[in-house]
């Protein structure tokens, strides 16, 4: 089938786009919505669906066009829109809802006159039935239309949009391929704008919850604090820096909750990522009596294979509405905003950690430079990389060694930063550069993306190019899936090498601005990285980077090991 997706302005800096999978386009935020009758011509399922869309927030649709959604991609364009194209939706809605992110996936559906009946249509798999795809997307998405009807058209689509809005997660809308253009009477108006009703919290178990975690960190010698991935989820990042201002204790941050808390933040220690922990971090959060963890996801990469030292009875765990403290008790009801902000009020200053991570704290030397003409190191890749950051600047970090290189990046205030931990989708982040730079134009993306990963979604760039992106791309040529290999290694973990830059040159092709390179050495890396930030600033840079293939970060030389026993564990006696 024929399909688009878009995702939400609920947080930033996620985009505010839609994909549609084989078809999509782009349209233009519009903040009143007249509530006048519209021209007939207009009151179609079409360009209702397509206003809703702007109204929410909406700013582009990504799609790929296909025959059963070419006449609802007329509809989409009419309003103000370009029209990117993207691939692998499927993997794309279940990253997205892996990471929580509100996505809109639309679907071109069958003529609305093939449901039940025994035809067997293209794009299927030769059966009588149409119901494959929605099968697949069932258990990728929170919600679930299949438009095939005028009549119940207004009510799903508004029912698909406002619970993708609710729940922060991906939903699926199928449109009848011959139903776009049509007037109903349900679409003479302009859509009324929604007015959810908020999510609140139970305020007894609000204030139980805050008095019997104040109690527990009051007593507490050497207590800190871990913000984790669903801070994002939960829209409380504000009030965790609140509860870190008015604690005092050290302030730490789960590897996938990276650049959701501002890490200028006077009593900030790093990323807790276990034995693959910034330095000194892990010893103080291991060592405390008592630690808050606000939205956090323990599975298998995030504790390193279940490493971590932590122990439940000194834990509180706040999801985005419950507080579990130690064994006992839990409060359902509360939402994490609600309840950092009521702790704020009662948890008394206590700066002993932090104290502790100061008094322990050696300062990391910079990596040795490398000689003219020596084989460039990754180490000094990054540490080049450090200077280019700035509040104008996000960072996309693709699965494998970039996610620890770029963990040790000291981002600015302002700077982005997006990797995907959950899902760890490789070649995730050539379409995560091309998605954040549109949402974020303002800023430059810099991208660390890995030779395999590449492979997988190389021709992104080509969209990057056709909406004028000046992203900066940081291929690390090492030859191979290097994270793979320090899980497992085989002959398998071996790619095929490209000529990347001659690549993109030939996605160029003349059209738009785009400038490559490819470096050997550092001399050449500093001129390459003089020319994006200046002559090049306006262009798309593409920096093929050429490494051995064993330089390799040390924390993904302990993480593999660590994830390695983990996959390995024999299977308990039955």
């Amino acid at each position: 089938m024929d399909t688009g997706i878009g995702s939400l302005a609920t947080c930033k800096p996620t985009s505010n786009d839609i994909i549609n999978p084989t078809n999509a386009s782009v349209s233009t935020i519009q903040n009143s919505v007249s509530s006048a009758i519209t021209n007939p011509s207009h009151s179609t399922l079409g360009r209702h669906l397509a206003r809703r869309l702007v109204q929410i927030g909406v700013t582009d649709v990504f799609s790929v066009p296909g025959d059963f959604n070419l006449t609802l991609l007329d509809h989409l364009i009419a309003e103000p829109r370009a029209q990117p194209y993207r691939l692998l939706v499927l993997n794309a809605i279940a990253g997205a809802y892996s990471e929580n992110l509100p996505v809109i996936c639309i679907v071109g559906g069958p003529n609305s006159n093939d449901y039940g009946t025994n035809r067997i249509l293209h794009h299927t798999i030769g059966l009588p039935d149409f119901s494959q795809e929605l099968r697949c997307f069932q258990t990728v998405t929170c919600y679930q239309a299949v438009v095939n009807n005028l009549e119940e058209a207004h009510e799903q689509i508004d029912a698909a949009i406002s619970t993708a809005l609710k729940e922060n997660k991906p939903v699926y809308i199928s449109v009848s391929c011959n139903l776009s253009a049509i007037p109903h009477p349900t679409f003479s108006r302009e859509p009324v704008p929604f007015s959810l009703s908020p999510k609140l919290s139970n305020e007894l178990g609000l204030e139980a919850a805050a008095e019997a975690a104040a109690e527990f960190l009051n007593k507490a010698v050497k207590p800190v604090l871990v913000g984790g991935p669903k801070l994002r989820a939960a829209r409380a990042s504000e009030a965790f820096v609140e509860l870190a201002d008015a604690c005092g204790y050290a302030l730490a941050l789960m590897p996938s909750a990276k650049g959701l808390v501002p890490e200028h933040h006077p009593h900030f220690i790093g990323t807790y990522w276990g034995a693959v922990s910034t330095a000194f971090c892990a010893e103080i959060v291991e060592s405390a009596d008592a630690y808050l963890f606000a939205g956090p996801i323990f599975n298998d990469y995030s504790s390193v294979g279940y490493s971590l030292l932590l122990k439940k009875e000194k834990a509180i765990i706040v999801q985005p509405d419950r507080v579990i403290i130690a064994n006992g008790p839990a409060f359902g009801c509360v939402l994490m905003k609600d309840f950092l902000v009521a702790l704020a009020k009662k948890i008394k200053p206590n700066t002993t950690a932090y104290d502790n991570y100061q008094r322990i704290f050696v300062p990391e030397g910079e990596p040795s430079s490398n000689a003219p003409g020596e084989p460039l190191r990754v180490n000094v890749l990054f540490q080049r990389i450090q200077k280019m950051l700035s509040s104008e600047t996000a960072v996309i970090s693709e699965t494998g060694d970039s996610w620890f290189n770029c963990q040790k990046l000291k981002l600015p205030s302002g700077c982005g930063y997006e990797f995907q931990m959950q899902y760890g989708s490789i070649g995730w982040s050539v379409g995560a550069t091309l998605g954040y730079a549109q949402a974020v134009p303002k800023k430059r993306v810099i991208a660390c993306i890995g030779d395999g990963s590449f492979q997988v979604t190389a021709q992104d760039v080509s969209t990057m190019l056709r909406c004028g992106q000046k992203n900066i791309i940081f291929l690390i040529n090492n030859g191979g899936y290097t994270i793979e290999v320090e899980i497992h290694d085989g002959p398998y973990n071996v790619i095929k090498n490209w000529n990347y830059t001659s690549l993109v040159d030939a996605i160029h092709n003349g059209e738009g601005k785009c400038w490559t390179a490819k470096v050997f050495c550092e001399d050449e890396l500093a001129e390459a990285i003089k020319t994006a930030t200046g002559p090049e600033k306006d262009s798309l840079c593409f920096i093929e980077v050429i490494v051995h293939k064993d330089d390799t970060s040390k924390e993904l030389l302990q993480w593999g090991s660590r994830v390695s026993a983990a996959n390995s564990r024999q299977p308990n006696p039955q």
